[in-house]
């Protein structure tokens, strides 16, 4: 079970909340408006979520579930990981950045450091992993990471999502945010040919 919700009612909430948060951002997202957008009583709401913070982080993890399925079916092409690499963040952030403030908007809810949202970020976090490493593989098998692997998608998913945060936040442009993280994908695959061809 991954966690995504299949209630239609639930499925209502978090639409609502994506398209306030996406015209007006984080601040937009009151469980009011957001319960008479769904159509549904605010009780209802408060069933299914502790809070916005709860919805936008359930929103987050259903878009990157979407995003897996579709690799998985179809692999990003190229014959070198650097270049699948490359091709998996500029699709990502491309999307996030055509919704700029959706974006800030999950974002500041993953770090915000909400206990409630630990299991929701967790999942989205794993499910990026994933992601990474069926593009760095070249294709989806579900076996499981190396400690190389797995430091590789570590190491990337954190400096792409610091350098989302600093986007948000107006330090840099979106073109930073995909330097940089090209920049670290030739750092952390050259480390690990070091690695692999060391005695």
């Amino acid at each position: 079970m991954d966690g995504t919700p299949q209630d239609p009612r639930t499925l209502r909430i978090i639409a609502a909340a994506v398209e306030l948060a996406e015209s007006d951002g984080f601040d937009a997202v009151r469980l009011r408006d957001l319960a008479a957008k769904a159509d549904v009583a605010l009780g209802t709401v408060y069933r299914r979520f502790s809070s916005k913070e709860d919805i936008l982080a359930a929103a987050l993890e259903l878009q990157v579930s979407q995003v897996h399925a579709t690799l998985r079916d179809h692999p990003i092409p190229g014959d070198q990981p650097e270049e699948r690499l490359d091709a998996l963040f500029q699709m990502t952030t491309d999307a996030l950045a055509a919704h700029p403030k959706l974006a800030a908007a999950m974002l500041r809810t993953v770090a915000s450091g909400e206990p409630d949202l630990s299991e929701k970020v967790l999942r989205y976090h794993g499910r990026m992993t994933e992601i990474i490493l069926g593009a760095y593989r070249g294709h989806f098998d579900g076996s499981l990471p190396s400690p190389a692997e797995q430091d590789l998608a570590h190491l990337l998913q954190n400096v792409w999502f610091a350098s989302l945060v600093g986007w948000t936040g107006g330090m840099h442009g979106v073109d930073t945010v995909l330097e940089t993280t090209r920049r670290a994908t030739r750092l952390v695959l050259a480390g690990l040919a070091a690695e692999e061809n060391s005695p």
